[in-house]
């Protein structure tokens, strides 16, 4: 199930809810950047009420810049379940450090083929464009991620490429059709991540129900990219609550309506 923010029973979701996920860019930050002072105040509380997890495309790095590096010092350690690279990997906050739960990585010859794969279609259907903002296929080790437009290319610019998202479709089948033994699958406004078969948010958040000992369907998962062929539809597709929000603006007023019902 899936709903606006502005469109939920809060009182019952903050009565049945044992965790909130959430996606970073555009979710909890803008792309690549550190959460704003005024999200980072909100999730620092909130880590202080409930498990929160983090699942993102992004690789560990990044959520260290974007959330790490910016909570409040109350904030619970403690309950943040942190999984970059689209649920390939798991960290948790163990005796004063943050600790690998589990890493899904891909071998050099998967990540030589997908790289391989990513630029030939791209060319071929017109997705390498001349001027990009910095590197366009990432190695994230158990991820491969083909950022069409650079991996520092501006909303704006993302949000315009590919609106209705079919040319981003089209290189994803094609890719998927040259690597049959990997999953490959839409990742932000233009960007395409392979990993290993069956990994993406929804696995992330079975493992979390699994790994912390309660039903996916007491979780919560907020995100940007809630449509069908979006990279946060497949938690909500796995049986957590799905919210969808367009900004960080959306995500302060969700959690400021669970934190009036659970703080």
């Amino acid at each position: 199930m899936i709903r606006q923010w502005d469109r939920l029973d809060y009182d019952d979701l903050a009565r049945h809810t044992r965790l909130i996920g959430f996606d970073l860019d555009n979710t909890l930050a803008n792309s690549r950047k550190p959460m704003l002072p005024d999200v980072a105040a909100r999730f620092t509380e909130l880590t202080r009420h409930i498990d929160v997890a983090v699942i993102t495309g992004g690789r560990w790095e990044l959520v260290v810049s974007q959330i790490i590096n910016v909570l409040g010092p109350q904030a619970c350690k403690a309950n943040l379940h942190l999984m970059p690279t689209s649920g390939t990997r798991y960290y948790r906050w163990v005796q004063g450090a943050w600790k690998r739960v589990f890493s899904h990585d891909l071998t050099e010859d998967q990540c030589a083929r997908a790289a391989a794969s990513l630029e030939r279609r791209a060319r071929e259907l017109g997705m390498w464009p001349e001027h990009v903002w910095g590197e366009r296929i990432e190695n994230r080790g158990s991820q491969i991620t083909l950022s069409v437009l650079g991996q520092q290319a501006p909303l704006e610019a993302k949000q315009a490429f590919d609106p209705d998202g079919s040319l981003k479709r089209r290189l994803a089948q094609a890719v998927a059709a040259d690597l049959p033994d990997l999953k490959v699958h839409a990742g932000g406004y233009t960007s395409i991540d392979v990993s290993q078969q069956g990994i993406d948010k929804g696995f992330a958040v079975r493992e979390l129900a699994r790994l912390n000992g309660f039903p996916v369907g007491q979780m919560v998962f907020v995100g940007d990219r809630m449509s069908e062929d979006g990279n946060d539809y497949p938690a909500a597709q796995a049986g957590a609550m799905g919210v969808a929000v367009n900004s960080p603006r959306d995500t302060i007023r969700f959690i400021d309506a669970m934190l009036e019902r659970i703080a």
